[in-house]
């Protein structure tokens, strides 16, 4: 069976990566730049399944067998994104260029009250979202991550910015947990942001077309969405070469429905929808998609989690 992308190992201990941040820092982005083309290199050899999984996916989104040049261009747009996330977190947005795109229909959906739950993928750089929380700081951000995943890189990259580490929910704590703290962001008209496209291990997938091959996509954001009755928008932070980055939202839904009685034809069309959005991405700018493990090779064969029940969030 093909490894789960919870089992890779972290890049780095503690130490190195702390090594690495001061260094960012002190150099600054234009210098620091420099260092990433050796480490993308050292990366490039010494990851072999990640290697594999970057030219398979190339190969679907080019249409054609990727070269390793590509891969190793792939790895790199990687390491300037992942590096990027120092200088967002400890500088804020005034090192970059950001054109956002559709943060009008944002403000609608907010203006409602019933809070936004926006979801979007592992493309480009999901921390030039977080500066939406400088431009809109009446509008409180809550973001879904796995702190278990990177454990040292997490807990270094929120020492740089621990407001912004206070407003994660840590998916690690259980499916009843996570619910109720997004639903109580959300019935204070705030964002409530994740990331829609990998399941952790214990997570139901289910297999959508997705590059001209059926993929497994968790469909637990979809039942949480279900279950919240609330706007929801898919949004991409893209990088777009130097020190450029488009943030777009796009209408997704102004709510979820997933009956009973007909839930396995309402979930595959609400993640075909989704699955069409990152394809769209993924031909556009392929080296923005940051999934480095068999993608289309994952076990779909699990039991599925239980989430509260709407009556039982409406008590928060």
């Amino acid at each position: 069976m093909t490894a789960h992308w919870q089992d890779q190992r972290e890049g780095g201990d503690r130490f190195s990566i702390g090594v690495v941040i001061n260094v960012a820092l002190r150099c600054g982005r234009r210098v620091f730049q420099i260092f990433l083309y050796p480490m993308s290199l050292y990366y490039f050899l010494r990851r072999g399944e990640e290697r594999r999984a970057s030219r398979e996916y190339l190969t679907r989104a080019f249409g054609r067998p990727a070269t390793w040049w590509e891969v190793l261009k792939h790895v790199h747009s990687f390491a300037v994104t992942l590096s990027d996330r120092i200088f967002l977190l400890a500088h804020g947005e005034r090192e970059f260029e950001i054109d956002v795109t559709g943060v009008e229909l944002l403000q609608e959906r907010l203006a409602q009250g019933r809070g936004v739950l926006l979801v979007g993928s592992h493309q480009g750089s999901f921390e030039v979202l977080r500066t939406l929380s400088a431009r809109c700081p009446e509008v409180p951000l809550r973001v879904l991550l796995d702190k278990q995943k990177t454990p040292a890189m997490t807990e270094l990259f929120e020492s740089l910015a621990p407001e912004v580490g206070e407003a994660v929910i840590d998916v690690s704590q259980g499916g009843a947990a996570i619910t109720l703290a997004v639903a109580e962001a959300c019935s204070n008209g705030g964002m409530v942001a994740l990331l829609a496209d990998r399941g952790r291990s214990h997570e139901v997938l289910r297999s959508v077309n997705f590059l001209g091959e059926p993929a497994p996509f968790p469909i637990g954001p979809w039942l949480l969405a279900s279950t919240l009755q609330v706007p929801v928008i898919l949004c991409f932070g893209i990088y777009r070469g130097g020190s450029r980055y488009a943030l777009t939202f796009e209408p997704f839904a102004d709510r979820i429905e997933i009956p009973r009685d007909a839930r396995n034809q309402a979930l595959d069309e609400v993640l075909s929808r989704y699955a069409e959005r990152l394809e769209y991405y993924a031909r556009a700018y392929p080296y923005n998609w940051f999934n480095f493990y068999d993608f289309w090779r994952q076990d779909t064969d699990r039991e599925a989690v239980s989430l509260p029940r709407a009556d039982t969030l409406r008590e928060v």
